[in-house]
């Protein structure tokens, strides 16, 4: 272990196996280190037996629920965006050689007390039980204009500067209701609060416009991919891609104690008494706990069912977005379900999940909104985490932190600290080739 190399990565998390693949395939000699004896870190993935050890401190399972093997559940369950940023990183990266891909079931949303599918299209709008006759006709007409709009097509702006005008504004414009804005803003665009209204609204559009090319991919009813077998395959892909690409990895390597000189800059890492050397050090935060704050903590509930949540038409795997203000929150609550059809549960059974970002110090109540609407339960388990930013200057001291997971069911916050991270590691803005047809037929071959 006594080597220098150019990048000492710390923990299998999702972030860091992505950075490590990325890094690795650039031609840096990368060390990817863990002190666990298992891949994923905070984003693992446990069979039924783990999961009985972790959160009821023994493993004695109940037999109804079937095989523990045939249960993966990913610790911080996540769908990918079919066209979002993972998506692109792993065609760039190759990865999608090592997964399989299955398209999710369905996207709803809730809104007045109801679940109902998220609509994505001038079509789709115009059939959408969630809007009244008026309200369908004003929302298509701000669906074409956004299905519409190009860069670099000034006829599709109709006279608005996009990086200008806000949100608030354009959808003023076209005399949206309140919860049709929700819908919109949360369930589609995917924001996770509202502070989106006053910013420029291009960064909205396309949001939204990645929502309905991502629909359009897979003929689906929702947006979203997701691995058979669940997302603890992801790490174990990008170290597999690591490794052949001439990257180190060492598990259960305990301590694991970042090593700084007499100016603060991190010059390598310590475990089992032997030094190895890096220019950067690549972690997240449980790593460095001295240099990243606490900026807020994730309450969810997990659970194990025999059906479908109630009113998603039967969907063996779902996402259901509960918007802050139907809530009276100040943050989104999310609904997770996803089944034997991926590979992550027992024939017959469904695993849920309930998060939201914490508000309280009672998840139980907090949560009973998105658990209310599972319908029968056959087992629970309550999780809270708390969620770490870095506050270093990386400059100062070659330490690269990435954020902790937040509450939201979809890849598109962590792909974008992803990015963040790349950006200040190597000091270039991540160009990501690859052909998005390739991936589109390997999740086509998968379905089938």
């Amino acid at each position: 272990m006594d080597e220098d190399y150019d990048v000492i990565v710390l923990g299998t998390g999702l972030k860091e196996c992505i950075l490590s693949g990325l890094l690795s395939v650039d031609g840096l000699k990368v060390l990817h280190m863990d002190r666990n004896d298992y891949y994923g870190g905070e984003s693992t993935s446990l069979n039924l037996t783990q999961l009985w050890k972790r959160f009821r401190g023994n493993d004695k399972t109940p037999e109804q629920l079937g095989s523990s093997r045939e249960y993966n559940v990913d610790m911080i369950p996540k769908y990918m965006m079919a066209n979002g940023g993972l998506v692109r990183i792993l065609i760039h990266t190759d990865v999608t050689k090592y997964l399989n891909f299955k398209a999710v079931d369905g996207s709803f949303v809730y809104n007045k007390g109801k679940i109902y599918k998220v609509p994505a299209t001038d079509v789709e709008a115009l059939k959408s039980p969630l809007m009244g006759l008026f309200e369908k006709r004003r929302a298509r007409k701000f669906f074409i204009y956004v299905q519409d709009y190009e860069d670099n097509d000034p006829k599709s702006h109709e006279g608005l500067d996009l990086n200008k005008v806000t949100a608030r504004e354009l959808i003023t414009k076209y005399g949206l209701e309140d919860d049709t804005i929700d819908f919109i803003g949360h369930a589609l665009a995917l924001h996770i609060d509202d502070t989106y209204l006053d910013q420029p609204a291009m960064e909205f559009i396309k949001k939204m416009k990645l929502y309905a090319e991502s629909l359009a991919r897979f003929q689906g009813g929702s947006p979203y991919i997701y691995p058979l077998y669940g997302l603890g395959e992801l790490p174990q892909a990008f170290a597999r891609l690591s490794a052949v690409y001439g990257g180190t990895y060492m598990l259960n390597k305990p301590e694991c104690k970042v090593e700084f000189d007499d100016n603060g800059k991190a010059i390598g890492v310590t475990s089992e008494g032997e030094t190895a050397k890096g220019k950067k050090i690549v972690c997240d935060p449980s790593y460095l706990p001295d240099k990243v704050r606490k900026v807020g903590k994730v309450a969810r509930a997990i659970c194990i069912m025999s059906h479908p949540i109630p009113d998603t038409n039967d969907s063996h795997s779902a996402q259901v977005i509960l918007p802050q203000k139907q809530l009276g929150r100040k943050s989104d609550m999310y609904l997770f379900c996803c089944s034997y059809a991926h590979n992550v549960a027992a024939k017959g059974k469904y695993i849920a999940f309930v998060s939201t970002e914490a508000e309280t110090d009672n998840p139980e109540i907090e949560l009973k909104p998105g658990i209310d609407l599972l319908g029968s339960i056959d087992e629970i388990f309550y999780d809270t985490y708390d969620r770490f930013e870095p506050t270093n200057n990386n400059e100062a001291d070659n330490c690269y932190i990435s954020t902790s997971y937040d509450a939201t069911t979809h890849f598109e916050s962590t792909v974008k600290d992803v990015f963040a991270l790349y950006n200040k590691i190597t000091g270039k803005a991540l160009e990501l080739s690859g052909d998005l047809s390739a991936a589109s037929a390997a999740a086509a071959a998968a379905e089938e």
